[in-house]
């Protein structure tokens, strides 16, 4: 049997409802082919590198499955993610597996998974001095006060001269 994986970009709204309709078209056009679903995982919700069609975040999807014959297979199922769950699904990718592979994957955290943390630890953790000090703020605000004064000093000063009307 040769194995595959379809990899599914869906909208950031995505409801159980719809997540349900994914699975259940998938595995109808893998069971009309004589295959078999292996398994399809929700991945989570990730902040994208790019807006894609103008979302900014959305939630990932992994359906494995196996089929004796490909054939028409590959094509029904990109027309399933291309006409019917059109709406839903924003990019999709199909990938032939290793029939001796690995199935394990090692993933990053989802934006649902990673733990929340406090704004003053994130900025401590990430070196970000200025906004966690009040001391070094209030420097740096008098600092960029005398550059202004310095600066007003500096600047040639501007004369204006009227002319007389004829």
């Amino acid at each position: 049997m040769l194995r595959y994986e379809a990899l599914m970009l869906a909208i950031p709204e995505i409801t159980q409802d719809e997540t349900k309709a994914i699975e259940s078209q998938l595995a109808d056009v893998v069971k009309k082919a004589k295959g078999a679903t292996v398994s399809f995982e929700r991945w989570g919700k990730y902040r994208l590198a790019y807006p894609v069609k103008k979302n900014d975040y959305g939630v990932y999807f992994l359906a494995r499955f196996e089929a004796e014959k490909v054939g028409d297979l590959l094509q029904d199922l990109k027309t399933v993610f291309t006409v019917k769950l059109n709406d839903i699904v924003m990019r999709n990718m199909i990938t032939k597996l290793d029939a001796n592979g690995s199935l394990e994957y090692q993933r990053p955290q989802s934006l649902e998974e990673a733990p929340s943390e406090d704004v003053s630890t994130l900025l401590r953790e990430n070196r970000v001095k200025r906004l966690t000090s009040p001391s070094s703020h209030r420097r740096e605000s008098a600092r960029t006060e005398e550059k202004k004064e310095v600066e007003k000093e500096q600047a040639p000063a501007v004369q204006t001269t009227e002319t007389p009307e004829a």
